[in-house]
């Protein structure tokens, strides 16, 4: 029985470990779309 304590233990951190990584890549990926989006409309402005 200690063995699939283990085995629940194991996966749900390596569960929240994967969802908090793709959180992450997700907030790095909303800042570089704002950032192109400044990017584009400057350079919209300027010609």
């Amino acid at each position: 029985m200690g063995y699939l304590a283990a085995a629940y233990a194991i996966f749900w951190g390596l569960t929240l470990a994967y969802v908090f990584s793709i959180a992450s890549r997700q907030k790095n990926l909303a800042r570089e779309i704002e950032a192109l989006k400044k990017a584009l409309k400057a350079k919209d402005e300027q010609g």
